[in-house]
């Protein structure tokens, strides 16, 4: 037999389909539980619920948790916040999420109900007045959506919201005080500066307002009390970075700051109102303030999270009562991360969420005053986190110098040794960033046989913004390149098994994976792309479409219009040598199928063997079980016929 027949044979049997042992039904099942609060007085719990194509808020009693209220909104609604306002009501605000990939869109409706399901009511909607809160006293019409800025602990009637003009992307925001039984606003604060967000302290008092012009330059001002003007602290045109206000201390005399720096993450900051100065609090050489720690009050900051191998816990006073009570539930929970979410008004009890790279969340509640912890709730209480694989923090360095950081999930019983491998570019592309959490796609591919790769490319947030920005119209460039030397980096060092990679993302990450072939037709064995944007021209006009800062924004990030062709995978189908899998929702709002059935046309039209799925009734990534059932028994099936890996069961 000769040599190419004996090669051609054992390429065959190498990526000939196993047996069907991956089961889709634990991963495709909802987390009965998101979002979970206790009420002041610890009398109840308000949780978000996923239902198929929305996410509603059920409040239960404490401590038979038997459900008392909900609410919820029309389909492709989901609660993106609540908060208790007082021991009897809570405030929801909804947003719209067409699909699973999708980030939420504000929808600036604010609802209101009483934890008995009594009372409930649209507190605010730019869907036009009601008779019975006629508004604004001072005659505003504007339509404007609302977004809650502070639930005002100490007043149990009113909260604080920002009042957002519908009329333009770039609008000068109001603060106004809205009573969450009668509806009625006032004016609390305007703003000194488009897209304004504010910051109040402890006793409601608006201090600082900080928001971003239509050229994108972010300005942070402060006042010290409700009647004096506002005064400019930073603008970032001439100071080259942002400061973000995170709290006030718990006398109300020093501000804490996360401030931008050059060359490196960001750190926290107290900052002297009275004579502009500066105090260091905390730093970390390599990531960002993943989460600010707060004391029981959720007001105060004592400290933050650092996301790197995992999660850690650094405060500003390790001799702080708060800081002390993590370092005794660090005792407690081992290397698992957790938070507290919300505490009683009497500081008796809190509850506490707990999660890792293996566990998708549980919820415990918490007994300050006895030092006991009971588990409440679950998020996924079918999966045993100990036979979920764990994800390994990774780096390595790119052909121009820069050191990139990602994750590795190899899978449980997997021998030593190279594994087909599949890459895995995340989403967004900008500020987004993979991390220690638990991830579906990475624990179903790995049960699947694959070892998979998870990398933050440049241009990926976590690790300050100078990283971030280097990625500017980088896509398809230096941006891909990232993805092409990790790949190569992971063959080095014996992860993956040579001819046998694949690309696969959802988003930009579909982009990526398409990119990724085209560039590179002889490093990758197949390629994947969920809900994918392959012509750059026409995000960017979508992009530029949508407002001044819009505009500002695809030139910056995207780059010239005329640059934009050559780095559109839907132009170099040519280039593609090995079989791609493309599905794509016909509702996507974010990356509208016409991106993949283009791109779909070009593989075909270049004889590129080419699988597709698409639902007509889905958005950006597939909300119906079925549908995410079809899409991941493909998506398998297509990996299992290149690589070898395992499919799905039927």
């Amino acid at each position: 037999m000769k040599l190419g027949w004996m090669l051609a044979l054992l390429a065959c049997a190498q990526a000939a389909p196993a047996a069907a042992q991956v089961d889709l039904e634990p991963f495709l099942k909802e987390d009965p539980y998101q979002q979970l609060k206790i009420s002041p007085k610890g009398d109840y719990l308000a949780t978000t619920s996923p239902v198929e194509d929305r996410t509603v808020l059920v409040v239960l009693s404490l401590p038979d948790l038997e459900l008392t209220a909900s609410v919820g909104g029309d389909r492709n609604s989901v609660v993106d916040e609540f908060w208790w306002a007082n021991n009897e009501r809570v405030v929801v605000a909804l947003a719209d999420k067409f699909g699973s990939r999708d980030t939420p869109s504000i929808t600036g409706t604010l609802h209101a109900v009483n934890a008995d399901g009594s009372k409930g009511k649209v507190l605010a909607s730019p869907y036009g007045e009601d008779p019975e809160a006629p508004g604004i006293s001072t005659g505003v019409t504007t339509p404007r959506y609302y977004l809650m800025s502070d639930p005002l602990p100490n007043n149990d009637k009113h909260v604080l919201v920002e009042a957002i003009p519908l009329t333009s992307n770039d609008a000068y925001v109001r603060l106004e005080t809205l009573d969450i039984y009668s509806r009625r606003r006032t004016l609390a604060a305007t703003a000194p500066v488009r897209r304004a967000s504010f910051l109040a302290d402890g006793q409601g008092v608006v201090r600082f307002a900080y928001g971003r012009d239509a050229d994108n330059t972010q300005r942070l001002y402060y006042r010290p009390t409700q009647q004096a003007e506002w005064k400019l602290v930073n603008d970032e045109k001439s100071s080259r970075h942002s400061e973000y206000p995170i709290g006030f201390s718990a006398d109300g005399q020093t501000a804490s700051l996360q401030v931008e720096q050059s060359g490196g993450p960001d750190r926290l900051f107290s900052w002297q109102p009275a004579d502009g100065r500066y105090t260091e609090l905390l730093k970390d050489t390599t990531v960002d303030p993943y989460r600010i720690l707060y004391d029981l009050d959720n007001r105060t900051p004592i400290g933050a999270q650092f996301m790197t191998d995992r999660v850690r816990n650094r405060f500003f006073d390790d001799q702080h009562p708060t800081a002390r009570l993590y370092r005794s539930l660090e005792k407690a929970f081992g290397e698992d991360a957790f938070f507290i979410t919300s505490v009683t008004d009497d500081r008796r009890l809190a509850v506490i969420y707990v999660w890792s790279d293996r566990n998708n969340g549980d919820y415990f509640l918490f007994d300050l005053v006895n030092k006991s912890a009971k588990r409440l709730l679950g998020r996924r209480e079918w999966m045993n986190p100990a036979q979920m694989p764990q994800n390994r923090a990774i780096s390595y360095q790119t052909r121009d110098g820069l050191t990139v950081h990602g994750y590795l999930t190899r899978p449980v019983k997997a021998p030593p040794g190279p594994l087909p491998m599949v890459l895995l570019p995340h989403g967004g592309p900008f500020g987004i960033f993979d991390s220690w959490n638990f991830d579906d796609d990475a624990a179903m591919l790995s049960q699947a046989g694959y070892a998979v790769l998870r990398v933050n490319y440049r241009g990926s947030g976590n690790y300050g913004s100078d990283f971030t920005e280097v990625g500017a119209q980088e896509w398809g460039a230096k941006m891909q390149d990232d993805l092409t030397d990790a790949t190569r980096w992971a063959i080095e060092q014996k992860i993956a098994e040579p001819g046998r990679i694949c690309i696969y993302g959802a988003s930009y990450g579909g982009y990526a994976a398409l990119m990724g072939v085209a560039r590179e037709p002889d490093l990758y064995r197949c390629a994947a792309g969920y809900v994918g944007v392959y012509d750059l021209n026409q995000f960017h006009r979508r992009q530029s479409n949508r407002s001044r800062s819009g505009r500002t924004w695809a030139g910056e990030w995207m780059g010239s219009p005329e640059t934009l062709a050559a780095r559109s995978p839907v132009n170099l189908a040519d280039r593609i040598k090995v079989p791609v899998f493309l599905a794509a929702g016909g509702k996507d709002e974010r990356a509208p199928i016409t991106h993949t059935k283009a791109m779909e046309k070009a593989l075909k039209n270049h004889g590129v063997p080419v699988e597709s799925l698409y639902y007509p009734n889905e958005g950006h990534g597939f909300y119906t079980k079925e549908h995410k059932r079809e899409y991941y028994t493909r998506l398998l099936a297509f990996l299992s016929r290149h690589l070898g890996g395992q499919a799905a069961k039927p």
